[in-house]
């Protein structure tokens, strides 16, 4: 199904709980045609001003509050990364695709943003730099959070800027808020498929440790952390992956210091999995020879793996007591080295 028909279906069964008489009948006979992005979207926002009867409003940004169960982390966001938005909205003095917000009677404003963060921040960054007079573009409607979040997510699949990390993070959370932890039912909901959502609740579950290894979070994308996720459940090859993410992690922060250009993601997973591949070879037995208080040798010692002692004994003219010293020096040295190292 496509998501602007998986779109049509979610308002159309929020305005069927609201008696408005639109059947699912007559969104799906609605002839499709192919789009291009910006027309779909502008297509799936008008379809649904349509079935809800509802026109659009101009709001002010300070008006309306961010609902946190939208993907995009708001606070991210920058006049880089919103410059061509900003632009646009120039352009045409306000954003031509509505925003979706719903009123919020015990809130602290009016409305709750559900879609369109990046129009809400450049709409405030305007109204913040010379340009009061734009304002910003809303359809306002009726829905409950788990229908607020199924809109939202079927906008987020459409925008490229979302990252794959905010994404299975958003999806974590509204699997216990929405969904009670049924990761079947989530599926269904949001006609994706059970294998792509059970790689996103995986990848939202990625330890921090491993995240701070790449440049930004936005880096780690499913197809980057598809080689890594098989490997969360070995202790062995998560500690050696920790351990090797603590010295990325250095190394990345001493870059973004510099304003030097950060460890790609592919050598950040090509570094982690050669750490959780490599297997630490034996520690070779440090050899000593075995020697009287006179000097005179009797054998050799061999350390091994740290806390064990071999002892080969030749003999020799010397006197058993004097073996025997020979012996508890080699011990006592040993024991001083191991205190030492722990």
């Amino acid at each position: 199904m496509s998501k602007r028909a998986i779109f049509d279906e979610v308002i159309a069964n929020t305005a069927a709980g609201q008696g408005d008489g639109v059947g699912e009948q007559e969104v799906a006979s609605r002839p499709r045609k192919p789009m291009n992005f910006a027309a779909r979207r502008l297509d799936n926002f008008e379809e649904a001003a349509k079935l809800l009867k509802k026109p659009a409003i101009s709001l002010k940004p300070d008006e309306v509050s961010i609902w946190p169960g939208n993907a995009r982390d708001y606070a991210a966001l920058t006049e880089e990364r919103v410059r061509t938005l900003i632009d646009s909205l120039i352009a045409e003095n306000g954003n031509r695709i509505p925003v979706i917000v719903r009123p919020t009677p015990l809130g602290d404003k009016r409305y709750e943003l559900v879609t369109g963060t990046r129009r809400h921040w450049a709409v405030a960054w305007l109204n913040a730099n010379d340009h009061p007079e734009i304002s910003l573009y809303a359809s306002i409607e009726d829905l409950t959070d788990e229908a607020a979040f199924r809109v939202a997510d079927i906008e987020n699949r459409e925008r490229e800027d979302i990252s794959d990390y905010e994404r299975a993070i958003n999806y974590r959370e509204a699997l216990h808020a929405h969904y009670g932890g049924v990761q079947r039912r989530m599926s269904e909901r949001l006609k994706l498929s059970p294998g792509t959502l059970s790689r996103y609740i995986a990848l939202s579950e990625m330890p921090a440790t491993i995240v701070a290894a790449f440049g930004s979070p936005r880096d780690l994308t499913l197809h980057f952390a598809k080689p890594l996720l098989p490997l969360m459940d070995d202790r062995e090859k998560l500690a050696r992956m920790e351990q090797a993410a603590s010295t990325i992690s250095e190394e990345q922060s001493l870059k973004q210091s510099f304003e030097e250009a950060v460890i790609p993601a592919g050598e950040v997973v090509a570094r982690l999995l050669e750490a959780a591949n490599a297997v630490q070879a034996r520690p070779r037995r440090q050899k000593q020879t075995l020697c009287t208080s006179a000097g005179k040798e009797f054998g050799i010692v061999e350390r091994d793996r740290a806390t064990e002692l071999v002892v080969k004994i030749v003999p020799t003219e010397s006197s058993i007591e004097e073996l025997i010293e020979g012996l508890r020096a080699t011990i006592e040295r040993s024991r001083i080295w191991n205190r030492t190292r722990a």
